[in-house]
């Protein structure tokens, strides 16, 4: 099967290609919230979240932003109510489904992170095969975080290395950064360079951890299903008029 990838568009004003995150993850935060201002169920507000991941995700395409990863369901989540957890994992379900064809449309390769034997057996299913079906595009990578925690996935990238060593393929003295990168479930990804946060909470809330070490924050008070277009350009424009100094001092 040939490689499907959409052709990037001109970035909009104020936006310089080369400026832009390669990676850029997102904790979409706020969907209860817009639901309770409104007297709606909460599942409503998942609804319209949605809505809001398809916007992103194309425009991230569009663009040509290299991967994107949204926190979809945490490993902590599951301490909510069962109804919420059930609609959440039927929604999850239903668009992937009805999104595939504009996934591959888009040129978007998806893959996921997280512990996924955890999900119920239909949305594993349906994970396996957007993943499959998307395989051969090569434009914007788009990763699900599925009961998904930034300590969780350390744990048991230590128990594969601790594996290897125990078995005496490697030894201690092998194992450094790198390796571990190659051991985590975003092996193959960039770090994130930019980590959205919407509806204004100030905390990382377990989320890549590790790879978040150097990227550069961004919060807004703006809830998750009301987070439009031109608030991820906003968003981008805040990256690019950043320095990155990683630890170093400005060339100037």
């Amino acid at each position: 099967m040939p490689e499907t990838i959409a052709k990037p568009v001109e970035a909009p004003s104020g936006l310089e290609r080369e400026r832009l995150p390669r990676h850029v993850a997102i904790i979409m935060d706020g969907n209860g919230r817009w639901a309770a201002r409104r007297g709606l169920p909460r599942l409503l507000g998942h609804r319209a979240g949605a809505r809001t991941v398809r916007d992103v995700v194309t425009e991230s395409a569009k663009l040509g932003i290299e991967a994107l990863t949204l926190y979809s369901f945490s490993s902590e989540n599951w301490k909510r109510p069962a109804d919420e957890i059930d609609g959440l994992m039927a929604l999850c379900q239903e668009h992937l489904v009805a999104e595939r064809d504009e996934l591959i449309a888009n040129g978007i390769r998806f893959r996921t992170i997280g512990r996924l034997e955890g999900l119920p057996p239909a949305v594993q299913g349906e994970l396996r095969r957007t993943a499959e079906a998307t395989r051969a595009c090569a434009g914007t990578t788009l990763v699900l975080a599925l009961n998904y925690g930034g300590r969780a996935e350390i744990v048991d990238a230590m128990r594969r290395i601790a594996r290897r060593v125990a078995s005496g393929e490697i030894g201690p003295e092998a194992i450094d950064e790198a390796m571990i990168d190659a051991h985590l479930d975003t092996a193959g990804l960039p770090d994130p360079d930019l980590l959205i946060r919407t509806a204004g909470e100030m905390r990382l809330s377990n989320y890549l951890l590790w790879q978040i070490s150097y990227a550069e924050l961004h919060v807004t008070d703006v809830l998750w299903p009301d987070f439009g277009v031109d608030d991820y350009h906003a968003a981008l424009r805040s990256f690019a008029a950043r320095s990155r100094r990683f630890g170093g001092l400005n060339p100037a």
